[in-house]
This record gives structure tokens, sequence and C-alpha cells, in this order.
């Protein structure tokens, strides 16, 4: 069991990570650079070093918010140089960042007692999405470098919370199914939403706003080929052992 979970993992953080790093590469890499233009003030000398920190790495690595800000600390660290050595790191994340996620998605499905298949694997890749990604996107959606925000341990916090309310209430919903269980799933799906995601108390941007539709779009479709693919490219090699097993 533990040997065919580590293959199906492995084979979807590759298959998975390599496609979302390619995707990246073409949709929101491209945004993220233009947008660091917009992040230090023309003619600042710290111009050309922006385009190697903070923020910018931080989206190569599908974490959907800027966490540098204008923080002392970002502007030490480090971040590999655009060309191959950001394509390289950027894809090597991102497999790990499947690996982890078909990890965890494996291990809840296992959990749960449900037949692990392509279909089911699609599904709860899915049902992860909305629940890391599309929910919390409602009221914290993906920034670029230079956009405002609200304090980082806020905006985590509010993340982490809506992300397993979400988990539960998309769980009691769908998988209990009972009129109560719905009940409480759907309240447990609109309670983040009614307390409200911190925000900074002025929006102000140095970015053009179509820029930053464009990236919260991208990045949201970027999000969720990665779940997807995790769930079924998972689903299938697991299932596949589970098939060799049986005929053994």
């Amino acid at each position: 069991m533990l040997y065919r979970i580590l293959v199906a993992c492995l084979a979807a953080g590759i298959i998975a990570g390599l496609s979302t790093a390619i995707l990246q590469e073409f949709t929101t890499t491209p945004l993220i650079i233009k947008a660091e233009a917009y992040e230090v003030p023309a003619g600042s000398d710290g111009a050309h070093h922006s385009s190697h920190h903070g923020a910018q790495w931080h989206g190569a690595k599908l974490i959907l918010a800027d966490t540098a800000h204008g923080s002392e600390d970002s502007e030490n660290e480090w971040g590999p140089e655009d060309g191959v050595e950001r394509t390289f790191y950027t894809s090597v994340s991102t497999i790990a960042a499947g690996f982890g996620f078909a990890l965890m998605l494996l291990s809840a499905m296992i959990i749960a007692g449900e037949k692990i298949t392509v279909r089911s694997g699609l599904a709860w890749g899915a049902a992860a999405f909305v629940a890391t990604g599309l929910a919390p996107a409602l009221g914290l959606s993906p920034e670029l470098p230079g956009s405002a925000a609200a304090e980082l341990v806020a905006r985590q916090q509010w993340w982490f919370a809506t992300m397993v309310a979400t988990a539960l209430g998309l769980y009691l919903a769908l998988r209990v199914a009972t009129p109560i269980s719905i009940a409480v799933g759907l309240a447990l799906l609109v309670a983040p939403h009614v307390i409200g995601a911190p925000h900074p108390h002025e929006f102000t941007s140095r970015v053009p706003g179509e820029l930053s539709g464009h990236f919260v779009s991208a990045s949201l479709v970027v999000h969720a080929v990665l779940w997807t693919l995790v769930g079924s490219v998972a689903g299938y090699v697991f299932s596949l052992g589970a098939n060799s097993d049986a005929t053994a």
C-alpha cells in the first residue's frame, strides 16, 4: 500500500508539476515580471534588484499572494535570476508541491474510505481546488507585486480557516449528505465570507487593473490545472497498482 501511494504521488508530482510549470511560464510568470516594473518607483536604484526577490519568486511557486510588501527582510531575500535558473527552480518547486498535494489527497481519500480511481481522484482534486483556491479567492484574490494587502499573518489565518471550513463543508454536504450534514456543510461554506477576509484600509496599487485582473484569472486556472492533474494522475497510477495486486 505504502509503495503504491509513493509511486502514485511521485508520478502525479512529476506530470502535474512539469505541466503546471510550463503553463506558468506562459501565463502567470510574464504577468509577475511585468508587475514588478511597478513595484519599485521609476529611477530607484533597486529597480533591477526587485525582479529577483519577494513576490516574484513567491508567485512562481504558486503562493497566490505577495508576501513581501516592502519589508526590510525582503530586500535581502534570495531569488533565482530570470531565465533558465528561474525556470529550473520554479519547475522543481512545482513538482515538489504536486507530490505533496498528491500525498495529502490520497491520504484523505484512504482515510475517508474512498475507492481510488481516475474519476474519484479527479473529483477530489477538483474539491481540493475549491477549498484551497477558489473559496479563498472570494475574499483574498491572488495579488501581484505592488498590490495593497492586509497584514500577512491575518491573511494566512483567514486563508487557512477558509480552507478548512470549505473542505469540511464539502465533505459534509457531498459525502455524508444527510439533511443535517448538508445544512451544517453549507453553513461552513458561507461562514468565512460572512466573517470577511482581512483587507487594507485603502485599496491602493501601482499595478494597472487590467494586469491584476488577468493575473487573478490566470492564477486560478493554473491552480485548478495543478489539482485536477494531481488527482487524476495519482488516482490512475494508484488504481493500476491495485489492479496488478488483484490479478497477481
